[in-house]
Parts: C-alpha cells; sequence; structure tokens
C-alpha cells in the first residue's frame, strides 16, 4: 500500500492519502498537478531513515523501502535539501538530529525503567506520577 503527502505552499503536509498502488491515486494525483498541488510519497514503516519490518518491528532487509526519514504526519515539514519529512518541534530545547529527522532531548532519557516526561522549565526529566 502506498501513501503520499500532500503538501501546501510552505512545505507543511496538510493530509497523507492511502492507495493500494501508485495507480489507483491517478485521478487524485492529475487533478493535485492540475491545481500545483505538490505531493510526496511516504512509507508508514520508516522512522528515522529506517524502514522496519511491519511483522517483527525490526529493520527491514531492503531499505529501499525507506522514504523520505519518517512517516508524514499532519503538521510536519518537508525539507526538499534533505529529502525528509520533520516533525513539529515538541519544545525549544530540543535538537534536530541530522541523521534520523527527529527531535531530541538535550538530555538522554533515562534508561533505568520509570516512565519519565520532559519539563522544560527545568531542562530534565521529571518522573511521570499517575495520579
Amino acid at each position: 500500500m502506498a501513501h503520499y503527502a500532500v503538501l501546501d505552499e510552505n512545505n507543511i503536509v496538510v493530509d497523507v492519502k492511502t492507495a493500494g498502488h501508485e495507480s489507483d491515486w491517478d485521478g487524485e494525483i492529475g487533478w493535485f498537478q492540475e491545481l500545483g498541488i505538490v505531493h510526496k510519497r511516504t512509507s508508514y514503516n520508516t522512522r528515522g531513515g529506517i524502514h522496519y519490518n511491519p511483522i517483527t518491528n525490526q529493520p527491514s532487509e531492503d531499505q529501499s523501502k525507506a522514504f523520505r526519514k519518517n512517516y508524514a504526519g499532519i503538521g510536519y515539514t518537508y525539507d526538499e535539501q534533505r529529502d525528509a519529512f520533520i516533525p513539529p518541534k515538541p519544545y525549544p530545547s530540543w535538537i534536530l538530529n541530522e541523521d534520523t529527522c527527529l527531535y531530541e532531548a538535550p538530555i538522554p532519557y533515562p534508561n533505568d525503567g520509570n516512565i519519565y516526561r520532559w519539563d522544560e522549565e527545568t531542562l530534565s526529566w521529571i518522573i511521570y506520577n499517575q495520579t
């Protein structure tokens, strides 16, 4: 199944369309082209530039299926220079990883089994207490 991101004039994803095959979308593609609407293929199973097998969630043997670093979502930006879909920046302090085109906290997520939330005011991970 093929997925296509529809972009506005600022390269912001405004919709994601699904088609069984690219030819199934020809009528809509033609209509978009007539209106000057840009669309780019995206891969549902691509995250951080790696295509994952949808059954095992392990990296696929065939990485040619990885399209544009990340699966496009509404509000993502398509960066032409990187040929990548980049999600909205979640916090002002987070930094774009140039390899994955995903934002990362300035401090790595703790790996101690607890659940944390990011606190932008203190620039730190805080243990999440569900109350």
